[in-house]
């Protein structure tokens, strides 16, 4: 059933810096948004895509390359039934793929697998706007697979290694960081090509495809670990909020220090490609993080985009 529009994304990346073609890739296959030419991706329109592609136009625009962002129908080349039918298939065959995939474990499933496919699917119908039927096949296949074994916390975390891809920016250099402080005091890392490459069972995966943490939903890693071992840390979830603004670029929680922690995080990838030298940076930057929020009251997201607007109106006034 095609979508009653659809937005349109175009842009144009300067030569540099490099990381941003990557990131600008990562959040477009987030969103779900498919190419259909050269810098020019589709997507079914939504309020939610709306405010996510003008993040991006914005993002883009600010380090010197162009975009633009179109509300459209497709009258003639190709129809808005040809568009739809390319998202409903990929769609459809993706959820067949779950469902094939849980059926194939039941009775046998480890936790991980289990994990990996609720991960999967979460992924999958954050993007999925046009109420793909097989969705509701998927979801059962995963419910028959339920159980209590499946529960990470039930696991022990003490002393184990932890893999990750390489090549560690926002979100694994703050999760690393969170395990470490808070999880797994004598965590060890360990830093893979992709999730094809073997782990050994002992080994924990985290923010990865299929890893034991990773996205969930809207959801970060950072922040599926908050939510998993210390929920209950207020300060932790105002950093959890700003690795999310700055990972997803999504301005779900308008946090004003995000743009300052993006620089300073590429900064440090920009400076040394040894991932471990990252984490080791990169947690020097939390840990003042996580104390300035200890230091002072609870600042949640409105807050913060209302004392950023205060200042900004500040400065205004003091230049005229």
């Amino acid at each position: 059933m095609p979508a009653s529009s659809w937005l349109l994304f175009i842009h144009q990346l300067p030569q540099k810096p490099d990381y941003l073609r990557i990131k600008i890739s990562r959040r477009l296959r987030a969103l779900g948004a498919r190419p259909i030419k050269n810098s020019v991706y589709v997507l079914p329109h939504s309020e939610s895509a709306v405010t996510a592609l003008e993040s991006l136009v914005r993002d883009i625009v600010r380090e010197g390359g162009e975009a633009a962002l179109c509300q459209a129908r497709f009258v003639a080349g190709r129809s808005d039934d040809e568009i739809a039918a390319m998202f409903y298939r990929s769609w459809e065959e993706e959820y067949a793929a779950i469902a094939k995939s849980a059926r194939s474990l039941r009775g046998q499933a480890r936790p991980r697998q289990v994990r990996a496919l609720e991960a999967r699917l979460a992924r999958l119908t954050s993007v999925d706007r046009l109420g793909v039927p097989a969705r509701a096949e998927a979801e059962a296949a995963l419910r028959g697979l339920a159980t209590p074994a499946s529960d990470p916390a039930a696991v022990s975390h003490r002393a184990r290694t932890w893999v990750t891809r390489r090549g560690v920016l926002i979100d694994r250099i703050a999760s690393a960081w969170l395990i470490r402080r808070f999880i797994d005091r004598r965590a060890r890392f360990r830093f893979v090509s992709g999730p094809a490459e073997p782990t050994r069972a002992s080994e924990l995966r985290f923010d990865m495809p299929g890893g034991d943490f990773t996205h969930l939903g809207d959801r970060c890693t950072f922040e599926v670990l908050v939510e998993r071992f210390v929920p209950d840390d207020l300060s932790l979830r105002q950093v959890a909020e700003i690795v999310h603004d700055v990972d997803l670029q999504d301005g779900k929680f308008g946090r004003a220090e995000a743009e300052g922690v993006e620089r300073a995080i590429f900064g440090i990838a920009q400076s040394t490609a040894d991932d471990r030298e990252r984490l080791a940076r990169g947690a020097a930057l939390f840990d003042a993080f996580y104390t300035s929020f200890e230091k002072r009251p609870a600042l949640g997201g409105a807050l913060a985009r209302r004392a950023a607007t205060t200042a900004r109106e500040r400065k205004k006034e003091k230049s005229r």
